[in-house]
């Protein structure tokens, strides 16, 4: 499999590691929509939203349970918003499973 993010994950490709634990990885976005703008990735490749099932869903969980940290670290002590993107309608551009952490500043109300 050629995946960009499991090969940031795997340190094949650089990124500004952000945090890191047994089941999550979090970087910079090197295209930042806001003055924080950290991706952060299950460190088991599922697709997107629609590759979540029982059996991997515990890996969702587990970003979840880190995000706060990943604010705190990110300096983000006023607000965040996580936004994943499913299929091509909705930009995925990569097809591994990440959430944008999105920060820093006072974010429009629209849509991204």
């Amino acid at each position: 499999m050629d995946c960009l993010f499991c090969s940031i994950i795997k340190g094949e490709i650089p990124s500004t590691k952000v945090f890191e634990n047994e089941w999550v990885y979090a970087f910079k976005d090197i295209n930042p929509m806001a003055p924080v703008h950290v991706l952060a990735v299950p460190k088991v490749h599922i697709s997107g939203a629609d590759g979540i099932t029982a059996d991997n869903s515990s890996c969702v969980a587990k970003i979840f349970e880190a995000i706060p940290e990943i604010a705190r670290i990110s300096g983000l002590k006023n607000g965040y918003r996580v936004i994943t993107n499913c299929g091509p309608d909705a930009c995925q551009s990569v097809p591994h499973l990440h959430f944008h952490i999105l920060g820093g500043t006072q974010l429009p109300d629209s849509l991204c």
